[in-house]
């Protein structure tokens, strides 16, 4: 099917939202796993060639196939999609083989932000199938409760597909975080309501207030939209990432696909969904859920997979600690002792220690870039 421009996707969107009112047939759904990134957060247990997204942090499976499986009972099988870069392409097949066709492994070229990446996905997508919506998820939270998820997804896609705009799923916030971008929500659009504003990790003060007014949700990166809106959106707000995108798409299914995705991916801007095209928006829809959300984004989050004891430690693997209190053990090989210790976050693996303030553990990449900087690779 060849690419369409934006009057002919305005018109396929309003033909299959009509037929969908009118119950004749529903919009096919797909899941976007973005699955590009290096974890270096999480170092030294996440490495180049086993970055956080393959990881088995919850005693399961690892992130991937379990947002994989998350996926499945709402797209149906053969329609879950994992964008990844290049590097990792191969591995990201076999670990996601039996959930994952092979063929939906996107590889990206170079390393761009979420909006090509997005953008990338909706061009394969459209040429393929048409219109259809979009459920695009990072690959590395963990979701506790996942029926829960699986409610809040089909009311952000039932929602997605009736309006002709972008909708977000914000989770209910349990505490004032400050690492959290916040999103604040006005009147209700049927199971949805208005995004009135985003807020970037605002202080705890604010934090705090955000909380209390009942208004706010916490914003944990899933986007829910049409094929056809994301690539209007794109096309409007993102004009020169735009028309790179449409270079690819009149290459794909051809000889030359791959050549052409090569020479002009790398040239796209880097840019997120967020500031490239929501912050900008005026129409988007906000989905609320509460279904034990965990972005896991470095190693303080644990807590949001095992718990805390009563001193408020967490615990992973062989560990003994005596009198300390709010620290993160993990030990992968050996027995980790701690005694006295306070606020503080120890990893052991095979090859390396690593050891931080509790207060420091998003600053772990830092640690990771002085490695790189100090030769000393054969750990990262």
């Amino acid at each position: 099917m060849p690419a369409v421009g934006g009057g002919a996707r305005r018109e396929m969107s309003r033909r299959n939202s009509a037929a969908g009112e009118k119950g004749l047939c529903d919009m096919d759904r797909y899941g976007i796993i973005l699955a590009g990134g290096g974890g270096t957060r999480f170092w030294p247990l996440s490495r180049a060639e086993k970055p956080k997204q393959f990881l088995n942090l919850s005693g399961k499976d690892c992130l991937v196939n379990e947002t994989a499986d998350r996926l499945l009972p709402l797209t149906g099988a053969g329609k879950v999609f994992v964008v990844t870069s290049a590097a990792q392409s191969a591995q990201m097949s076999a670990v996601t083989a039996g959930r994952v066709p092979r063929e939906n492994i996107l590889r990206e070229p170079a390393a761009r932000g979420t909006a090509a990446c997005v953008g990338y996905a909706a061009v394969k997508l459209q040429k393929k199938y048409g219109d259809g919506v979009m459920i695009v998820t990072p690959s590395d939270a963990y979701i506790k409760d996942a029926d829960a998820y699986l409610q809040v997804l089909t009311a952000a896609a039932d929602a997605a597909e009736k309006n002709d705009c972008p909708v977000i799923v914000g989770v209910e916030p349990t505490h004032p975080a400050t690492g959290y971008g916040y999103i604040h929500c006005g009147d209700r659009v049927g199971a949805a309501r208005k995004v009135l504003r985003f807020t970037e990790k605002p202080s705890y003060e604010k934090a705090a207030e955000y909380l209390a007014s009942g208004e706010y949700l916490w914003n944990c990166g899933i986007f829910v939209w049409k094929i056809s809106v994301v690539l209007e959106r794109i096309e409007k707000y993102l004009p020169d990432i735009y028309k790179g995108l449409q270079q690819i798409a009149a290459a794909v299914g051809t000889p030359d696909e791959e050549r052409i995705t090569a020479e002009i991916y790398p040239t796209l801007r880097d840019i997120s969904v967020d500031y490239g095209i929501l912050e900008k928006s005026t129409d988007i829809l906000a989905v609320k859920g509460s279904f034990g959300w965990s972005d896991v984004g470095s190693w303080d989050a644990l807590d949001g997979i095992y718990g805390k004891d009563a001193s408020g430690n967490v615990s992973v693997g062989e560990v003994v600690a005596v009198d300390c209190e709010d620290s993160v053990f993990f030990a992968s090989d050996r027995l980790l002792t701690a005694f006295g210790v306070k606020d503080i976050v120890v990893v052991e693996t095979a090859d390396a220690v690593m050891v931080c303030p509790r207060s420091h553990a998003q600053d772990v990449k830092k640690l990771v870039e002085y490695l790189k900087k100090s030769g000393k690779t054969g750990v990262l």
